[in-house]
């Protein structure tokens, strides 16, 4: 039985819960930020810091979405009409949700294609910037963070936006106390494995710097109460 701190890795080397994806998840995944009113007010406010932090990565001029799930943010993304667009991910069901639900000249707009974020299927720099929205959090591994940061280090010629959970707030704190609740026991695993952690600020920030990306800024979903929070990164020369 798998340690459910440490989900297995795919004989890809693609960590486990990334293959769970399939049809019916991957339709699920796309109705979900619409099925109540505090889902829709999550995806309001998500979307208005995404918008924010490309802002803040100066408008990029081409845009890598990975992973792009079923294309939640694909409106935003094709806001700018000169944009050149890509959208990836690992799961092939996600792709084609994404093709056949969105509107067919929003789709048009981008390259699709699957790949990991682990192994990007792209050249050096080929992009100005990776916007990565709802991964990282599933990570909870820093020799696996480390290595999709490097990845995002070859592919991005300038900047990544990416959003992942961190301490110092009040939602963060009720998640640490749940998981030490369940190392202990007292709490059991509703999953097989563990598969979305919080991490330190001071941990993950470390790490940036150690895969070659400054800090441009810091935007949070709800400052002091939400676990979420976007990076915008700088590749460092």
């Amino acid at each position: 039985m798998h340690d459910p701190k440490n989900p297995p890795e795919t004989e890809e080397g693609e960590l486990f819960f990334s293959t769970l994806y399939n049809r019916k998840t991957a339709e699920r995944y796309f109705h979900k930020h619409n099925e109540s009113l505090s889902r829709r007010l999550s995806n309001w406010r998500e979307q208005q810091n995404a918008r924010k932090a490309l802002a803040l990565a100066g408008n990029p001029k081409s845009i890598l979405d990975l992973p792009c799930g079923t294309g939640r943010f694909w409106e935003l993304l094709a806001e700018d009409p000169h944009r050149e667009l890509l959208a990836a991910d690992y799961s092939e069901d996600m792709l084609e949700v994404a093709k056949q639900y969105r509107p067919p000249e929003l789709v048009k707009r981008f390259r699709i294609f699957r790949t990991s974020a682990f192994d990007i299927d792209l050249p050096d720099e080929a992009v100005e910037n990776i916007f990565c929205m709802r991964l990282l959090h599933h990570i909870g591994e820093a020799e696996d963070r480390l290595r999709i940061f490097r990845e995002f280090h070859r592919v991005t010629r300038d900047t990544v936006c990416l959003s992942l959970w961190v301490d110092g707030n009040y939602m963060g704190w009720k998640r640490r106390r749940l998981e030490q609740a369940r190392a202990s026991g007292k709490v059991p695993y509703k999953r097989r494995y563990q598969d979305r952690f919080v991490r330190p600020r001071r941990q993950l920030e470390q790490e940036f710097d150690q895969s070659g990306f400054d800090i441009v800024a810091k935007v949070d979903f709800l400052p002091g109460w939400s676990m979420w929070r976007t990076y915008v990164l700088r590749k460092r020369r």
